[in-house]
């Protein structure tokens, strides 16, 4: 353990997100998502739900300000006006952590296409449906880190 670092925040994932520069993308899947065959680097957080992850990672990686979006969601197929409930709760996630930020809802095959470009996926096992994120990573500024 470490003060100050999210417990669900593991090695490998915290270096992942110290890696990750601005712009780049992370994707937190569910159970259902097919994590292993997209390409990027995939760091499993089994047991952990994609919503829990999604505020573990949120408290320490700001998003992206100098887009239009940063953050998406896949939205349901044959409904995409539907709202899920785990997106009501990233969306509740991302705006207590990140500020004034919209998710973004994305056909699912445009989801996996931007999912294939992402830096690393956290794979989860988030049992309800369309419980999957992209976060694109945004700017730390000198006074948001201490360095003493």
């Amino acid at each position: 353990m470490l003060k100050g670092i999210h417990p669900l925040l593991g090695p490998d994932l915290l270096h992942a997100l110290k890696t990750m520069g601005h712009g780049d993308d992370i994707v937190i899947s569910d159970a259902n998502f097919p994590s292993g065959s997209m390409g990027p680097p995939v760091i499993r957080a089994d047991g952990v739900s994609a919503t829990a992850m999604a505020e573990a990672i949120l408290t320490h990686m700001p998003l992206d300000t100098f887009v239009p979006e940063a953050a998406w969601r896949m939205e349901v197929v044959g409904d995409p006006d539907a709202m899920p409930e785990v997106c009501t709760e990233f969306q509740q996630i991302v705006s207590k952590h990140a500020g004034d930020f919209r998710i973004v809802p994305v056909e699912r095959f445009a989801f996996y296409a931007m999912a294939r470009k992402a830096t690393y996926i956290v794979a989860t096992t988030e049992f309800r449906l369309y419980g999957n994120l992209i976060l694109k990573k945004g700017v730390v500024h000198p006074h948001e880190v201490d360095q003493a």
